[in-house]
């Protein structure tokens, strides 16, 4: 697993991230709808939570990739 990260770039991990994970950006970012809709208790259907699957994914390569550097420098 940490091979498949280093050799993720970095311009696109965050590329991903920006454009995947925040898509459709109007009315609001598809991301942060979901978040609201799990925190409050909404995220019920099966839809939803592939929805919240699909769009955090790229946030957690994103994520990983970030730690993943920090721990190689440390």
């Amino acid at each position: 697993m940490a091979r498949l990260l280093d050799a993720v770039p970095l311009w696109l991990a965050l590329l991903l991230a920006v454009t995947v994970g925040l898509s459709p950006f109007l009315p609001e970012p598809h991301l942060w709808e979901k978040l609201r809709m799990l925190s409050a208790g909404e995220l019920r259907r099966g839809i939803d939570i592939f929805d919240l699957a699909l769009h955090g994914a790229p946030w957690l390569l994103l994520l990983a990739k970030l730690g993943r550097m920090a721990l190689r420098r440390g």
